[in-house]
């Protein structure tokens, strides 16, 4: 029975792996933690947004979305 239930665990296994290339190709991982990315963006929108509230603020808000698009984030 030991053996049965190593094939199903491998099995198992190779079905949640994601693939070797699946990573590669033209949207590769961001190299920074999406915290750090666009600094100058996100201090625009935040404080546009404690200010004037999320509506008034959709101009700062698509910017910050477009920089971290760039920085290779699906935002």
């Amino acid at each position: 029975m030991s053996g049965l239930q190593t094939q199903d665990f491998t099995s198992t296994l190779r079905l949640t792996k994601a693939p070797k290339d699946a990573t590669t190709g033209p949207e590769s991982k961001p190299k920074k933690k999406i915290c750090c990315a666009c600094p100058d963006t996100k201090k625009l929108r935040d404080e546009c947004v404690v200010e004037h509230g999320e509506s008034a603020c959709s101009k700062w808000i698509e910017a910050h979305r477009l920089c971290l698009r760039s920085e290779g984030f699906n935002v």
